[in-house]
């Protein structure tokens, strides 16, 4: 079978980042300086440059007559583009963050960074004050909003640059503590990069055996331990869910395990990440509607945040053990497909009666939910693009967050605050009631058309091993992006939600 040529080992290539606290002395080739600016508020609606060190005042004042000429008003996220001779490098380009105010969120600053990267088109080299604002939503910014997916083209429509190679950030100083807080969003923005490689690479070559040999590879290079199991193995171990997805199938199933081990025998914390890796989704024999049948290449956008995840933990050398457990399985109808009124046997001794070929994300999720709680995890957060109703209910930008309480707000509120703005939501109890079978110990799915996005958190929650504090993090609609870009976004995968689990871990490394 054909190989993609996507790197495995080193990840998405991103920009160099440095920093430094004053502008070069000298013209840089090809590069750009992307600047803030603000609505002055005055009756005729100029843009002003957001005040800082680092231009003098001829320079400011080139940049807003120039923006003058040009009607620039300094609106949210609106780009203008000028020439300003007194400075050192070949243009400048001014991105509006709206009314002037004392504070900018993160999530204001990064998008605007997303939005003047996206713009830069055959532009190698960036130089920025947005920095000033907020260094790391800056960077992440940047990185985003640059990317690119390309390995799929010929020379004829592929792009005639490099893109984006480096990043210059202004910062008032360069000591230890700014270049760690720079070294640490270029590589979260790297692993966002990385996830977006695995889902926007097509199903042709990227299946499950291909994704095990990649997340491997990426493992191995970042010094985490990995486990593979393959499909004799899986049904010699008793994993039902994953083997009865995978059977209709030609290219069989796997399950990747990848653990970072940084507690180092301390009584520090152990985290179960768990993600849904289903490369092709075509419904099984419960088949989907054709229309849109390809968005379903980024079904496996769970796990490509949770390896993507597990590897950022390792590089960024948390002190915490990180255990990835990741089922990967193309769900397709043939003569081998399970069928639905099937009954399987889930790992752990669960049996389920299938009766919807196309829930099947929560089978495999299961078998390895069950697995990853033999680790003894003090937390598992797990992730999957697993129901179409997350989407009904929160919209294709908020992913749905449903387990234990505590953690669960938790989870919500890290993730709102590092801009993926997950929301919480309820597992009501009476909803199990509703996944009762007549034959076995659950179905998968129930027979009412409501909350079912609740309906499939509650399945999963059968599987959580007591006093594990949890969550499930439904990202049907944010992890794939198949609107027009936006902000740091580009059209496909988005790479939610690498910077939320992240941001958990570091929390609870932070507490440990």
């Amino acid at each position: 079978m054909p190989v993609s040529p996507v790197s495995t080992a080193a990840g998405y290539p991103s920009p160099a980042v440095t920093v430094a606290s004053a502008l070069p002395k000298r013209t840089v080739d090809s590069s750009v300086l992307v600047v803030p600016v603000v609505s002055s508020g005055d009756d005729d609606g100029r843009a002003t440059v957001v005040a800082n060190p680092y231009l003098d005042a001829e320079a400011v004042g080139e940049i807003e007559v120039a923006l003058e000429a040009l009607g620039a008003k300094g609106g949210s996220e609106q780009l203008t583009r000028v020439l300003v001779p007194s400075l050192p490098v070949n243009s400048v380009l001014a991105v509006g963050l709206g009314k002037d105010r004392d504070e900018w969120p993160a999530e204001t600053i990064r998008r605007a960074a997303g939005v003047a990267a996206r713009s830069l088109s055959g532009v190698q080299t960036v130089i920025t004050t947005l920095s000033d604002v907020n260094l790391e939503a800056t960077i992440e910014g940047l990185i985003l909003g640059s990317y690119r997916f390309t390995e799929f083209r010929s020379e004829k429509t592929a792009p005639k640059d490099e893109g984006l190679r480096r990043i210059t950030a202004l910062t008032p100083d360069t000591k230890s503590a700014t270049k760690d807080a720079a070294a640490r969003a270029e590589a979260v923005a790297t692993a966002v990069a990385t996830a977006r490689d695995f889902v926007n690479t097509p199903p042709s070559h990227l299946y499950p055996d291909e994704f095990s040999k990649r997340a491997k590879a990426l493992g191995e290079a970042a010094g985490l331990d990995v486990e593979i199991l393959d499909d004799k193995a899986l049904l010699k171990g008793g994993y039902g869910g994953i083997i009865g997805v995978g059977k209709g199938s030609s290219r069989p199933p796997r399950l990747v395990r990848l653990a970072h081990r940084g507690g180092k025998g301390r009584k520090s914390k152990t985290v179960a990440l768990v993600g849904k890796g289903i490369t092709f989704d075509t419904g099984g024999i419960s088949i989907k509607p054709a229309a849109n049948m390809h968005h379903m290449t980024s079904d496996m956008g769970g796990a490509a945040a949770v390896i993507a995840t597990v590897v950022l933990a390792a590089r960024r050398q948390l002190p915490i053990d990180v255990i990835a457990t990741v089922p990967m399985a193309e769900n397709m109808p043939s003569a081998t497909a399970q069928r639905p009124g099937d009954v399987l046997t889930q790992y752990g001794g669960v049996t389920v009666e299938v009766l919807n070929t196309d829930a099947e994300g929560r089978l495999i999720l299961a078998d390895a939910i069950v697995r990853a709680c033999e680790d003894r995890p003090d937390y598992l957060i797990e992730t999957s693009t697993l129901t179409g109703a997350q989407t009904v209910a929160l919209g294709s930008r908020t992913p749905g967050v449903m387990g234990s309480e505590e953690f669960r707000d938790r989870v919500a509120e890290i993730s709102q605050a590092v801009g993926e703005n997950a929301w919480a939501m309820p597992l009501p109890d009476e909803l199990k009631d509703d996944l009762k079978s007549t034959v076995a110990d659950l179905a998968n799915v129930s027979g009412s058309r409501y909350a079912g996005m609740l309906v499939a958190g509650t399945f999963l929650r059968e599987f959580v091993a007591d006093g594990v504090e949890w969550a499930h993090i439904d990202i049907a609609g944010p992890a794939y992006n198949s609107g027009g870009p936006w902000g740091y976004n580009p059209k496909g995968g988005t790479g939610v939600p690498t910077r939320t689990m992240f941001a958990v871990l570091e929390d609870i490394a932070a507490a440990s």
